[in-house]
């Protein structure tokens, strides 16, 4: 599994819970999800990740749940869901150069001046 993958389909994002859910809380999401998927309900057949919104079907949801009752595995999860965006989908940054001063104004970001 690649990078944007293990990303768009982490378990915390597939069962829209937050890294500090206990095993109780993935339970819950878990059958949740599954309830709501069984009765055809639009909002639970997809979720949102920082690469766009995917699918989610039972057997996504299933494979969420068995990823984060096995703590060495949730481990591996975690840092991916802490990440931002990537730096393809970050907007560069403002310039900060005064009005006719062409280019990036390196010192604008640290708050100086050229006083």
């Amino acid at each position: 599994m690649n990078a944007v993958e293990r990303w768009a389909g982490n378990p915390f994002f597939v069962l829209e819970l937050a890294v500090t859910a206990s095993r109780a809380e993935v339970e819950r999401a878990g059958q949740k999800w599954l309830a709501m998927l069984e009765l055809g309900l639009a909002r639970a057949a997809i979720y949102t990740t920082p690469l766009g919104v995917r699918a989610r079907t039972p057997e996504l949801v299933r494979t969420a749940m068995a990823e984060l009752r096995d703590p060495e595995r949730r481990a591996g999860h975690e840092p991916w869901c802490l990440l931002q965006e990537p730096a393809s989908v970050i907007d560069p940054p403002e310039s900060t150069a005064s009005e006719g001063e062409p280019g990036f104004d390196a010192m604008g970001p640290l708050q100086w001046s050229r006083r």
